[in-house]
């Protein structure tokens, strides 16, 4: 039995992996099947996308720059 080499996944991958995952249209075994991994990766990645997914509604970004007091 040969082993399956190592696979690094691109974030656009991951994510949307994990936005099938929230949208639940389907189960984490389905799902599994049809990206070709495996389902403990794919709640995974949901429960950081849900845990990140305030983050983007959050608070403004500082300013890049300080503003110089003359």
């Amino acid at each position: 039995m040969s082993k399956r080499p190592r696979r690094n996944h691109s974030p656009a991958f991951k994510a949307k992996v994990a936005l099938a995952a929230v949208k639940g249209e389907k189960t984490l075994a389905e799902l599994a099947q049809q990206y070709d991994v495996h389902p403990n990766l794919i709640n995974q990645w949901r429960s950081r996308l849900l845990e990140g997914a305030a983050d983007v509604f959050g608070s403004e970004p500082a300013a890049s720059e300080p503003a110089i007091d003359v």
